[in-house]
């Protein structure tokens, strides 16, 4: 692998001691076993290659696992204060009014008290009558089939974020 063939962003991540690079994953996704599977895997050639081992590592979480992940994403409609990761994420409820906020606690609460987790879904480029629409539509499904649908979600929330680490400059 040389300097000239791998992003710099990716070389960076491929070059960082197994400490570091677990406490930037642990960013991108709070599943230990998923930011393990993808350091265990280091170096990563391409881009592509991180990807694949990401997605790989997303569908081999076990529940626990999977419900450690959730545990790092705040309710849709409070993103964490401070935190601009989740700000930027939910950027459609920033500008929400105050009856669709209300509407969202309401379904959020509905929600974690139906499945035990909050409500998960890549809400980038999303309105938050869309991510309102959303949990309206999941909150029905059987728990086996919306455990799933989480699952999918997280590895687009991952993919995002997992980019923003590995092709920034």
């Amino acid at each position: 692998m040389t300097s000239t063939s791998t992003p710099p962003g990716l070389a960076r991540f491929n070059a960082l001691d197994d400490r570091a690079a677990l406490a930037a994953l642990h960013e991108v996704c709070a599943s230990t076993a998923w930011g393990k599977r993808l350091v265990a895997a280091r170096p990563y050639a391409t881009l592509e290659d991180l990807y694949a081992a990401a997605d790989a590592a997303v569908a081999e979480l076990t529940p626990a696992d999977l419900q450690e992940a959730m545990a790092g994403h705040p309710p849709i409609g409070r993103p964490r204060p401070g935190d601009p990761t989740s700000a930027r994420e939910q950027r459609g409820m920033a500008g929400a009014s105050e009856e669709l906020k209300a509407q969202m606690l309401e379904l959020n609460l509905a929600y974690q008290e139906r499945f035990g987790h909050v409500f998960l879904v890549c809400a980038t480029g999303r309105t938050g009558e869309q991510m309102r629409d959303a949990i309206r539509e999941r909150i029905g499904n059987p728990p086996e089939r919306e455990r799933e649908i989480v699952r999918t979600e997280l590895g687009k929330i991952n993919r995002i974020r997992l980019a923003r680490l590995v092709e920034e400059d």
